[in-house]
């Protein structure tokens, strides 16, 4: 493959053209990547490891047009059926790749601008349960389930993209499984969403799904809302065959492709940090060989997602500081590549909303946010180490992910910000900032408020029947859930679209009539 020399370590800063126009607090691309938790020696020999792994090593199970796109571009087929990658072909690759696009909405103002630092908040985890809104007990996830956590994140405001949460359990056959997945996320937000695709026979009819509801496939390319999340490997170092067909299949059929390995450390991957580190960079990498290979122009995203285990018991642990500091080393080295790049973090392995979700939750995120991850799965909702969803945190998140999208901001330590003129007008003056139109003009632009937090005083609180926040969330997703019915996606492309697949979510569960 022919390289593009590319400028790499690009520097970003924020400036005014970075702020929506209405001026918020925070907003969808706040620049991260002021976190390195990698020297720049440690980051030299992780590449450099990952690339020697990929040329002396490689990794097995390749389906047949890997074997043969991978060994015309001077790869190599040994004779115990391991693909090696030359490091001239993995740079290739790198430095050809899409630097920044965008992953589109349904409707534009729901775009999002995915390169350099800019970082964005997301769902995910494809959880086989949820909690029961109304009940809070732990049960088998439904097609209903999944389309009412897609039009909950629709209103939340932080939470910028939607990957699909939950299996649609009370749907066996993973072709009417995969289908109505798609439906059902799309149905539920405008927002652009990510789901998984079992096999690549699925892949025609959720192309052609989306080609309806975009008004045709020329459309759908030029703007394509949906990304299919491909695990292209089963680690160590062994590619999934039917994955890889699923992924050559979405990236001929015009979706963006995030390419994911996620081994679990002291179990498919070493048991140590840096090991688990350098493992999932390297699969990663030869997956973007590939799908360059598939097509030059490829929306790829760099996704090595490496999880971590409690090796007491070889049970997966998401909830620790061993995930948070993985998953921001991760992020560290997608920007080292100057790549789009998403980060699994959030992944806490408390089963409700108490101190333990909190505190999991900020941890994870905050530290692969400010690492510059592009897109933070897993972000919100999850709960029970990826096992089930509460609807009631997508609405917490939604104020977690707030301030943690403030922190990332920064301080932007400038001159007008600093405001030393003010700072002597009101020592010389009335000693307070209070009256300032300093202080007024900076209320909303600087302060992020949140929606459901709590900061009344202890006594307003009780007289106002001392609700906890899970109660407080809980009531407004049942409010949301009660009234907000997305309509983005016109009633005769729905009507059009029934008449052609197998919709499994009723007219009267959408909010249309029959």
């Amino acid at each position: 493959m022919a390289a593009t020399p590319r400028r790499r370590g690009r520097k970003e800063r924020l400036n005014q053209a970075d702020i929506p126009d209405d001026n918020p607090p925070v907003w969808p691309g706040v620049l991260g990547a002021r976190l390195k938790p990698l020297s720049p020696q440690e980051v030299a020999l992780v590449e450099e490891t990952a690339l020697s792994l990929l040329e002396t090593l490689g990794l097995s199970q390749a389906i047949p047009s890997m074997i043969e796109k991978v060994t015309a571009a001077g790869g190599t087929l040994t004779e115990d059926g391991r693909l090696l990658f030359p490091r001239g072909l993995v740079r290739g690759a790198i430095d050809s790749a899409q630097r920044g696009f965008t992953l589109c909405g349904q409707t534009p103002e729901r775009d999002l601008r995915i390169y350099g630092a800019r970082v964005h908040m997301s769902t995910g985890g494809a959880a086989p349960g949820v909690f029961d809104l109304e009940t809070g007990d732990y049960r088998d996830s439904t097609l209903a389930d999944l389309y009412d956590a897609a039009r909950i994140v629709d209103q939340m405001d932080n939470i910028h993209h939607f990957s699909r949460s939950v299996v649609a359990r009370d749907i066996p056959d993973n072709a009417e499984m995969d289908l109505n997945t798609a439906y059902a996320c799309l149905m539920g937000t405008s927002k652009h969403v990510s789901i998984s695709i079992n096999e690549p026979e699925n892949v025609p009819a959720i192309a052609a799904l989306c080609y309806a509801i975009a008004g045709g496939e020329a459309a759908f390319r030029t703007r394509p809302f949906l990304t299919v999340m491909v695990c292209h490997v089963v680690p160590p170092m062994r590619f999934a065959e039917e994955a890889c067909e699923v992924l050559e299949a979405a990236i001929k059929a015009g979706f963006p492709v995030q390419l994911i390995s996620a081994g679990q450390a002291g179990a498919t991957s070493p048991a140590t940090i840096a090991g688990s580190l350098v493992q999932a960079v390297a699969e990663t990498l030869a997956g973007l060989v590939f799908a360059q290979l598939v097509d030059p122009e490829v929306k790829a995203i760099f996704a090595p997602k490496p999880l971590v285990a409690d090796l007491r018991t070889g049970s997966m642990c998401g909830g620790g500081g061993e995930q948070a500091i993985l998953m921001a080393g991760a992020a560290q080295m997608g920007r080292h590549f100057d790549l789009p790049t998403s980060s699994i973090a959030g992944i806490t392995d408390s089963k409700c909303l108490d101190a333990q979700y909190g505190a999991e939750k900020s941890l994870a995120v905050a530290m692969a946010a400010h690492a510059g991850s592009n897109i933070v799965t897993q972000a919100a909702g999850m709960q029970a180490s990826l096992l089930g969803v509460s609807h009631a945190a997508y609405v917490s998140d939604n104020d977690l992910l707030g301030n943690i999208l403030r922190t990332i901001r920064g301080i932007e330590a400038t001159p007008d910000n600093i405001a030393a003129d003010v700072i002597a007008q009101v020592c010389r003056g009335q000693g307070h900032y209070l009256g300032e139109k300093h202080t007024f003009n900076r209320m909303k632009s600087d302060y992020y408020y949140p929606d459901i937090g709590d900061r009344r005083t202890p006594r307003e609180w009780q007289e106002d029947g001392a609700q906890p926040i899970g109660d407080v969330a809980r009531e407004k997703a049942r409010d949301l859930l009660a009234s907000h019915f997305p309509t983005h996606i016109p009633d005769a492309v729905d009507r059009s679209v029934r008449a052609s697949f197998d919709i499994r979510l009723t007219r009267e569960q959408i909010g249309r009539s029959a």
